[in-house]
């Protein structure tokens, strides 16, 4: 697969857009980052569950890799394109694509839902009149 491949399937998420992030492409849904494209044009990145991450290595070890460090243990999973076929790619982008459209869901739902801090407090004027 190459770079327009993966750019692609990451577009054809609903309401996905192409940003950049440190320097290299992104793709958001809802302002979140579901995927990335490495600047040396031969990896990308998919924000999956670290379970789901397990399951890709697993099932792919020569295409799912976790990224670097604490990113990885949290699920970000590097794709070598050189290694992935579209459909594969294609489960994974839409995994990641709808953790990140369900955490601007739950987002806004516990805004909604929680209490502001001066919600049920009368105030009071400090004036004499």
């Amino acid at each position: 697969m190459k770079l327009n491949g993966f750019r692609k399937i990451a577009l054809r998420m609903q309401n996905a857009i192409e940003g950049e992030h440190m320097a290299h492409p992104d793709f958001r849904v809802n302002g979140r980052i579901f995927a990335t494209l490495h600047p040396d044009g031969k990896q990308g990145m998919v924000k999956l569950t670290p379970d789901q991450q397990q399951d890709f290595m697993r099932q792919h070890p020569d295409a799912f890799t976790p990224a670097s460090g604490a990113w990885g243990r949290s699920g970000s999973t590097m794709v070598q394109l050189s290694a992935i076929e579209e459909e594969t790619l294609g489960e994974a982008m839409t995994l990641a694509w709808q953790a990140a459209a369900a955490a601007e869901v739950k987002s806004k739902k516990s805004k909604a839902t929680r209490p502001s801090a001066r919600a049920g407090t009368k105030r009071r004027s400090h004036r004499r009149r």
